[in-house]
């Protein structure tokens, strides 16, 4: 009998100190945060009508926690937490019970989409984000006017970051809203969609980033069809090299306050002085005339040789390419457009 209570007394100890030795166990892992310190933030989502548990396994996914066995310790040894639905800034220098006391706080603001549209100029930007109320008109043409504000890995235009600025849709938090940030984006989605993934390319080109994308941006307004553009181009390119004036008509209207005002732009092509009038100015005009998408910037770089050296659009935007000043008459008259 006595040996018997000796047995259970010893197996009741080694318990306890195996439950005691669970316990330090979990509590240490809930208290050790699994990255250094350094760690980058992550933007974690706590989604509508989540419980706090099912969160476990989600911080495990994003590299937050180590595990979720510590993440529901937590939650039993705290009693657990009411987790805010949407979206919160976390390191993996946190430990859980900082991650938990973040993710009752106050999610970050909700941001709502804003959509620069392909060809854009600085001002059109400007005039969209000062209509809804975002920013003061100027505003954006004051950052945009300045590249020193920014940061970008090529040397910028000191006339200022037309064209550079890619046409995307960006989500913006309403509040506290930052023009500068927003240049900074456009301008980082410029270098993500088209310069380093293509920089060697625009090395070897013979051509200078700022003629590549001074080139796309009169593509994105002269082609309609993406996929004519390297012809277009092609065509430009070629009475770029011949020294023949481009023709252009989009580039007369650049400066114009309403790009569609027809009177002004004709009094615009009648002005021979005007250094965007491409019709009687050889080269290319002074800067880019909007903002290209990514189809136009490479339709710019890898242009498509032809025997063509004119081209027109008919009523119904149709191109249609000429090899001489004969055929392009030709197709002048044919489709009347003059």
């Amino acid at each position: 009998m006595k040996k018997l209570l000796l047995i259970l007394g010893v197996l009741l100890v080694l318990a306890s100190a195996a439950l005691g030795g669970g316990f330090l166990w979990l509590k240490h892992g809930s208290e050790t945060a699994k990255g250094p310190a350094d760690a980058p933030e992550v933007e974690f989502v706590v989604p509508k009508g989540a419980t706090a548990r099912s969160l476990g396994p989600l911080l495990v996914e994003q590299g937050l926690i180590t595990d979720a066995l510590f993440w529901r310790f937590h939650l039993r040894w705290h009693g657990g937490l009411q987790p805010k639905a949407g979206r919160h800034l976390l390191r993996a220098s946190m430990s859980i019970p900082e991650i938990g006391a973040a993710l009752e706080a106050a999610p970050l603001p909700e941001d709502v989409p804003f959509v620069m549209i392909e060809g854009w100029r600085l001002r059109d930007t400007d005039e969209a984000l000062a209509q809804k109320g975002w920013s003061q008109p100027g505003d954006y043409l004051r950052a945009t006017s300045d590249p020193s504000r920014v940061k970008a890995p090529f040397p910028l235009p000191k006339r200022g970051l037309e064209g550079y600025l890619y046409p995307e849709t960006y989500g913006v938090v309403v509040e506290g809203f930052d023009v500068d940030a927003l240049v900074q984006r456009q301008l980082d989605t410029f270098v993500a969609r088209f310069y380093e993934p293509h920089r060697e390319e625009i090395e070897k080109s013979g051509r200078t980033l700022d003629e590549l994308v001074i080139m796309a941006s009169m593509l994105e307004r002269e082609e309609p069809v993406p996929a004519q553009r390297p012809l277009v181009a092609g065509i430009l390119w070629k009475r770029i090299d011949r020294k023949f004036p481009l023709g252009v008509d989009a580039t007369s209207r650049y400066e114009l306050e309403e790009w569609n005002d027809r009177k002004a732009f004709l009094k615009r092509l009648r002005d021979p002085e005007d250094p965007w009038n491409t019709r009687v100015k050889a080269g290319l005009p002074p800067g880019p005339i909007g903002a290209p998408t990514v189809e136009s910037l490479l339709a710019a770089l890898r242009p498509k040789k032809s025997e063509y050296l004119y081209y027109l659009h008919d009523a119904k935007k149709v191109l249609h390419p000429s090899r001489n000043a004969e055929e392009h008459e030709a197709l002048r008259k044919k489709y009347n457009v003059y």
